[in-house]
């Protein structure tokens, strides 16, 4: 089955039975609230804001909102520690990145003490659907690992691999992303890719099709495979991509974003809760987007408040 669009997954919010603890580190931004508000609207979320109180009920009451129905809790700007606090002692179930810096972010979830950490590595898996095509698919590391390890991209593929399954595809196919499909000592990932697709054959990731190393074309159309003679089941019908370095993956993915007609968002796996996490440049479509997609992962919904 193909992975699940964002009509789908909104049809899905829709249908929870109550509304789920939403956590926000840095609240104090316009976009941030009208898609909180929205999201509250529709019955998907009960909203935690963190920042400054007086400034988060100004900008709320500047675009008609009503603030009351927000759980505001103070602290500083550029920390995330309330908000982490909040998801730890399960008064929210998920974190959501606002108008907060990556690293002030990374900082409060990444804190061996009183952070979200598990023994897996963090990633930014975003889902992206072309619209045209009617084609989603899932990219990582887009956000987090800079240069990621071999044993690394082991947990990448399998955290991908456990997002798409989440989002309808059953058997996912999984492309490892290169510049070329061809295995070769100048292109260093190419090497590493081969061992995982090894370790792919033997069942390490699960139920997957893992194929590599794959050009970005290869890994989305099938007539880029049917030119190039390149033949495979992940050859133009990639479920998820995995990319060899954060570079990559950055700029490939905000290049569909800011050329190509799609719905995307972006959700960090890795920790103990998923945590919405996109660009503070992002849209309220984009923001409502990414919590439709958090909120269809398991860990949002069947939660058990870890110990503080």
């Amino acid at each position: 089955m193909p992975l699940k669009n964002f009509e789908t997954l909104f049809q899905a919010a829709d249908k929870l039975e109550n509304p789920v603890p939403v956590a926000v580190a840095g609240g104090a931004d316009f976009t941030v609230i009208q898609a909180l508000e929205l999201a509250r609207r529709r019955g998907w979320i009960t909203p935690l804001l963190t920042g400054d109180p007086h400034r988060i009920r100004h900008m709320a009451a500047e675009i008609d909102i009503d603030p009351a129905p927000f759980q505001i809790i103070e602290d500083a700007p550029d920390s995330a520690v309330q908000a982490v606090q909040a998801v730890r002692s399960g008064r929210a179930q998920l974190l959501m990145k606002g108008q907060i810096s990556t690293p002030s972010l990374m900082k409060a979830v990444l804190d061996k003490a009183t952070g979200l950490r598990t023994s897996k590595t963090i990633c930014q898996i975003v889902l992206m659907e072309i619209e045209k095509d009617r084609r989603s698919f899932l990219m990582t590391d887009t956000g987090v690992t800079v240069r990621p390890t071999l044993e690394q991209k082991r947990h990448l593929i399998e955290l991908i691999v456990e997002t798409a399954q989440d989002l309808g595809a059953e058997r996912p196919r999984v492309g490892l992303m290169s510049a070329t499909e061809k295995i070769t000592p100048v292109l260093p990932d190419t090497l590493e890719t081969e061992e995982l697709v090894k370790l792919g054959t033997q069942n390490a990731f699960g139920d997957c099709l893992l194929q590599g190393p794959l050009s970005f074309d290869l890994a989305y159309a099938s007539e880029a495979g049917q030119r190039k003679g390149i033949g495979g089941e992940v050859t133009g019908m990639a479920d998820a991509m995995v990319f060899p370095d954060l570079l990559s993956a950055n700029l490939t993915v905000k290049g569909i974003m800011y050329t190509a007609t799609c719905r995307f968002g972006g959700v960090l796996r890795g920790t103990t809760r998923p945590v919405v996490f996109m660009s503070r440049a992002d849209s309220v479509e984009t923001r409502l987007n990414s919590l439709a997609y958090a909120l269809h992962l398991p860990q949002s919904c069947r939660f058990v408040p870890d110990p503080v």
